[in-house]
């Protein structure tokens, strides 16, 4: 393979006990594929490896949520990496755009498709935020800049997200992608969306209910302000998380005590000009 042809982007997938929805997925995806199983039940990781062998299977045993993707972002050999849920695919030709505009922007470490959603593809309410982000449109990037993204239409420069230390342990997963976006900007990278690379997202049935989701996402967002946000930002995330989630926002805060301690170890404030940046997205 001449290096004209060679791939340029890995897909990294991670989950649990979802065979029923990779059995859907996997097909669809294109270049190198790395899936990173978190100690499934169901007999995923052999199943995979009979259905599809030419997905690489990495087990972690456990299960890491959102970290397990940094397995595979550290085992993958090409510049690139787009990660994908395992309900989710890129559509054909979309990695190979995604590297193209990669290549001409050195400073983008994190470039945000666009997500369509189920059979009858509707924008993703995220996605549509994005594209009308008020932070503007910088001119060495090649869409509107962003301080967030969705994980599963995302494709990241390897170098710079293993730089930022990849998702961590304090969330574990729900709102990984908030910590990650903060220290890209604050390390100087940029972050943008780029419309014309397109994901597709079918929800699993397969998931937590709301009421689960809503708690752990306050409790999340309340850990990620703790590790970098300034004092009186944490305090407002206390009464946005909370009060504006009524009894899931308390049982979220409840949940972000014992993973306090982790979270105060890890606190570093990102810097005024990324802050600036964060409170013009809620205005």
């Amino acid at each position: 393979m001449s290096a004209a042809t060679e791939p340029r982007v890995t897909t990294v997938i991670a989950t649990r006990d979802r065979w029923p929805d990779l059995e859907r997925s996997l097909p669809r995806h294109e270049g190198p594929v790395i899936l990173v199983d978190n100690g499934s039940d169901d007999g995923t990781p052999d199943r995979v490896r009979e259905a599809f062998p030419h997905v690489r299977v990495m087990e972690a045993g456990r299960n890491l949520g959102a970290v397990a993707r940094n397995l595979g972002v550290a085992e993958a050999e090409t510049p690139y990496v787009a990660f994908a849920d395992d309900d989710s695919w890129w559509e054909p030709g979309a990695l190979r755009r995604a590297a193209a505009v990669l290549d001409e922007h050195p400073r983008l470490a994190l470039l945000a498709g666009r997500v369509l959603v189920g059979p009858d593809e509707r924008l993703d309410p995220t996605s549509a935020m994005m594209a009308d982000s008020p932070l503007g449109h910088e001119p060495d990037l090649p869409g509107p800049s962003i301080l967030g993204f969705l994980a599963c239409g995302s494709v990241v420069r390897r170098a710079a997200y293993l730089g930022a230390g990849g998702f961590d342990s304090v969330v574990e997963f729900l709102g990984e992608e908030a910590r990650l976006a903060l220290d890209l900007a604050s390390e100087g990278w940029g972050l943008a969306y780029v419309d014309s690379v397109v994901a597709h997202h079918h929800p699993s049935a397969s998931r937590s209910s709301p009421r689960q989701r809503q708690a752990r996402m306050a409790r999340n967002d309340l850990l990620t302000a703790v590790m970098r946000l300034p004092w009186p930002a944490v305090a407002d995330t206390v009464r946005d998380a909370v009060l504006g989630r009524g009894s899931a926002g308390w049982r979220g805060a409840w949940q972000s005590v014992p993973r306090l301690p982790m979270a105060l170890r890890r606190r570093r404030v990102v810097p005024a000009s990324v802050e600036s940046r964060r409170r013009l997205l809620l205005e």
